[in-house]
């Protein structure tokens, strides 16, 4: 079985964000750029997969610039086989990544793609789903244990009251919640070695794939700052102050 595991590079989790002067974007010059999170859960359970001789080969793909040939390695360093870039400067958006997938999908044939839920920048959680309507896969997300067994998978996935388990044939997409796994560190002969790994370019035109935008970003703002408390000396002035100071009630 062969497993596709889309990855996307995006600003560190633990680096602040700052918004332009002019609220056009997003900050990035000089800033710690990092695999997805979810996406290296992604990754882990894939070459988990692979290390319990369910899957055959790992392919990591990623969308957007040369940069991206780090996070690739990354995640080729953590036990993926090979990986391939579509570049592009362009900024892609869900549907525009989904059907880059969907150009790949076709010209790899895998059985399972697992992918992160959501990107921590945009905070979609669009792609997965977008890519299984498009091949017209079946689909489970926010797994938090997957299970692949006489060509289909049972997934136990977290919802609002509590857990479900689905069985779906594949071929399937899969969107990785927090609890799935826990993330190796690769080690650095692996380091070593991810630098003789197959890392294929391509660019959408040579997929066939129009990335042109579909929405319009307007201004980005910061978050409003959040006012100081106040203590009040009962419940009656509490209520009041909620009733005709913070029109909650």
């Amino acid at each position: 079985m062969k497993i596709l595991v889309p990855v996307k590079r995006v600003l560190n989790y633990n680096v602040k964000v700052r918004v332009k002067p002019d609220g056009s974007d997003v900050d990035l010059a000089n800033l710690k750029m990092s695999m997805n999170p979810f996406d290296e859960i992604a990754v882990e359970e894939a070459v988990r997969l692979k290390e319990a001789g369910i899957a055959s080969e790992v392919i990591v793909v990623s969308a957007g610039s040369a940069a991206c040939q780090e996070t690739l390695r990354s995640a080729l360093a953590n036990g993926a086989d090979r990986a391939l870039l579509i570049e592009t400067d362009a900024a892609l958006q869900p549907l525009a990544v989904a059907k880059l997938l969907k150009a790949v999908c076709e010209a790899e044939q895998p059985q399972l793609v697992i992918c992160g839920k959501q990107a921590i920048d945009d905070d979609a959680n669009q792609t997965g789903q977008m890519l299984a309507a498009l091949m017209g896969w079946a689909q489970a997300t926010f797994a938090s244990r997957v299970t692949i067994a006489d060509g289909q998978a049972d997934i136990t996935r977290e919802i609002d009251g509590g857990l479900e388990t689905l069985t779906v044939k594949l071929l399937t997409v899969v969107t990785t919640d927090l609890r799935l796994n826990e993330p190796r560190y690769a080690s650095l002969p692996n380091i070593m070695k991810a630098k003789k790994k197959p890392l294929q370019v391509v660019t959408p035109a040579s997929l066939g794939v129009d990335i042109a935008p579909r929405l319009k970003q307007l201004k980005v703002d910061e978050p409003a700052k959040r006012g100081a408390g106040v203590k009040v000396s009962d419940v009656a002035e509490l209520i009041a102050k909620l009733k005709h100071e913070a029109n909650v009630i």
